[in-house]
């Protein structure tokens, strides 16, 4: 009897450390493929991560070759428009009239003469093309050709710039605020086209082209307080012009 309990014991105790032997194989082969998941997975999001700045450094690069072959078409087509190719030159007058007109536009009220403006202003665009040394932008070059141009055309047109000259005018960055947001371009472009042609001129060399007003003085032949208080006048006639817009605003959508 006593043998018999015994193997009866024997059997039931193998059988629990062949359950526990299980169980824990069974909780080690889970840990294992934890953990073999985990490794996949950060496996597969260094392989995402690698993709991408792989994917970002060939647009880059893509980038970069195409600036520089834009640059390459651009220095190539200015040295045929230097030796007078004609189809070169329309290519310039063709890729820049339009952005050209729009400068002139912005200091010549009537569109016809901005218009001959610019194309007297692209004449001495190819006249002085061989003097472009490509150190900066080629259409920045450009407009400030257009820039002069009007310059010229205006002060041949009303004789000088010169208004009462105030030499201590004190004019703050800040000393108008316009809340330009709530009006369309064209009544923007409207506003600046009622400034006096010597208010405008200055108005757009300093908050347009941002000229400084020592630049703007030597490009206009007039001092700095001239200019200064030049610009001081254009600021205070547009907050009035956009003042008084606000108001006929207002009072149509009061009727309404």
């Amino acid at each position: 009897m006593n043998r018999l309990y015994f193997m009866l014991f024997s059997i039931l105790f193998i059988q629990c450390n062949g359950q526990q032997v299980i169980n824990e194989t069974s909780e080690a082969k889970k840990t294992r493929q934890e953990a073999i998941i985990q490794q996949q997975e950060q496996e597969q999001k260094s392989i995402s991560i690698s993709i991408n700045l792989s994917l970002i450094l060939n647009l880059t690069l893509n980038l970069k070759m195409k600036v520089i072959q834009l640059h390459q078409e651009e220095k190539q087509l200015i040295k045929l428009a230097v030796e007078n190719n004609r189809q070169a030159q329309q290519q310039i007058y063709a890729k820049f009239s339009s952005k050209m007109l729009s400068v002139c536009r912005q200091y010549i009220k009537d569109i016809h003469h901005a218009e001959d403006v610019m194309i007297t202003g692209f004449m001495k665009v190819f006249t002085n093309l061989k003097n472009f040394e490509h150190k900066g932008s080629f259409e920045g070059w450009i407009r400030r050709i257009m820039v002069y141009e009007c310059i010229d055309f205006l002060r041949v047109k009303k004789n000088n710039f010169n208004h009462q000259d105030i030499e201590d005018v004190t004019v703050s960055e800040n000393e108008s605020v316009y809340e330009m947001e709530d009006f369309s371009v064209d009544d923007i472009q409207n506003m600046i086209d009622n400034l006096p042609d010597g208010y405008k001129m200055v108005f757009n060399l300093y908050a347009i082209e941002g000229y400084k007003h020592q630049e703007i003085a030597e490009m206009l032949k007039i001092s700095e307080g001239t200019s200064k208080s030049q610009l001081s006048h254009a600021r205070k006639l547009l907050q009035q012009q956009i003042t008084d817009l606000k108001n006929k605003l207002n009072d149509i959508a009061t009727i309404r």
